[in-house]
């Protein structure tokens, strides 16, 4: 696996997390990616923050992929943090030239980046512990009942999932390209902002080169093997809930509701 980036992987086990019904993760996820951005107090970040930690331990997966999933978004995270310390108005702590580092902007700077910590570790650990194959019946099976009004649930469950997938392959394939080009002679750290840009031309054209191939050979790989879509298909296996799944969403929904009913209280 590389150490570039985690999500998109997937970690093969028997723990009681890779076991669990992919509908009831997905689900599971999309509500705490929403009662995330209820939180307002540290009693709640600390609530949100248990849950995704509960669930590595329980996963018998390493924490050091807790970092490896994180490392690549470090300078969004950093720039969340200088932004909004910059433009949030408030008492001035530090200036800087005709800017000023306020309290309320490293409050709101801070709050923001633990929400993208959050959001990116739980994320990660969805796709750690749920395999390509369960990912797809999932997302299909909770579109299903939109397929009356036109929704092609089975091909937007099949797109979700392959650009999930190919999203660590891109990655490490753009690695690769950036260390030809290096070894060839290409320089992208000095000069300005637009020399740069224009450096990071011979990395993009093989890269997005290479996607279109990636595409078009998985396309001839799935029409050798006479896809054809939804229609018709059928399971080799059954999803069914068990009581690890409903033991799972009760302890999800606790906590969860908790951090709502701490907004409410804190508001």
């Amino acid at each position: 696996m590389p150490d570039a980036l985690t999500i998109g992987h997937y970690v093969p086990g028997d723990s009681v997390v890779h076991r669990l019904d992919s509908r009831v993760k997905l689900l599971l996820t999309m509500a705490y990616v929403i009662v995330l951005f209820f939180a307002v107090r540290p009693g709640a970040y600390a609530v949100l923050a248990l849950l995704p930690l509960a669930g590595y331990l329980l996963a018998r997966l390493p924490l050091r992929m807790v970092w490896q999933g994180l490392r690549p978004v470090v300078a969004v995270l950093l720039l969340t943090l200088i932004l909004n310390a910059l433009m949030t108005p408030g008492h001035p702590l530090y200036r800087i030239g005709r800017l000023a580092v306020t309290a309320e902007g490293l409050q709101v700077g801070v709050e923001m980046a633990v929400r993208l910590i959050l959001l990116m570790v739980t994320s990660t650990l969805l796709t750690l512990t749920t395999s390509p194959i369960e990912l797809t019946d999932g997302i299909e099976s909770l579109l299903r009942p939109f397929r009356r009004l036109g929704v092609p649930a089975h091909e937007l469950a099949m797109m979700m999932t392959i650009a999930l997938r190919f999203i660590p392959t891109l990655l490490e394939e753009a690695q690769n390209i950036l260390k030809a080009q290096q070894a060839r002679g290409a320089d992208f750290e000095t000069g300005n902002l637009l020399r740069r840009a224009r450096a990071m031309i011979p990395l993009l054209v093989p890269l997005f080169v290479g996607a279109f191939r990636r595409a078009d050979e998985l396309a001839t790989a799935m029409e050798a093997r006479c896809y054809h879509g939804g229609e018709g298909r059928t399971r080799y296996r059954e999803y069914r809930i068990a009581r690890s799944d409903w033991v799972a969403a009760a302890v999800t929904a606790a906590a969860l509701l908790f951090v709502l009913v701490d907004r409410a209280l804190g508001v």
